[in-house]
């Protein structure tokens, strides 16, 4: 199954969206998903998924099923994960000094290079709690 990336951004509202950018993945259809939170989001974009499956076989039309990997934008998962994560912690985790987070969370946008280390301190942290076995 193919993967396609679906994009979660926070709106101006507070509110999450979810989009397919059809430029990149190349899909003859077109779904979204909004929210108050990243799940509702999801959970609207999963729907919108399964209607526009309907509506294809509804109308005898083939229908490309695919895999989604969701990106976010720094400010997008800042937010989502604010009560997960700590700005002393994704200071720990990222070398990214927690006065930045504040302002990446408030709006400002990362350097590329800032994006690139968040991202490589989380993956980091992924792999290594990936590795973690507890005994009995």
């Amino acid at each position: 199954m193919r993967k396609v990336n679906a994009i979660i951004e926070r709106g101006s509202d507070g509110t999450y969206g979810i989009y397919i950018d059809l430029n990149e993945n190349k899909l003859s259809y077109a779904i979204l998903g909004d929210g108050t939170t990243v799940d509702d989001a999801k959970a609207d974009f999963y729907n919108s998924y399964e209607e526009m499956k309907q509506l294809y076989k509804d109308e005898n039309k083939q229908f490309e099923e695919v895999e989604f990997v969701f990106e976010y934008d720094v400010v997008s998962f800042l937010e989502s994960y604010s009560k997960i994560f700590s700005k002393p912690a994704l200071e720990k985790i990222t070398g990214i000094n927690q006065k930045q987070f504040f302002h990446y969370q408030s709006g400002k946008k990362p350097r590329k290079e800032t994006v690139l280390k968040i991202q490589k301190g989380l993956q980091q942290l992924g792999k290594e709690l990936s590795q973690v076995h507890f005994i009995d």
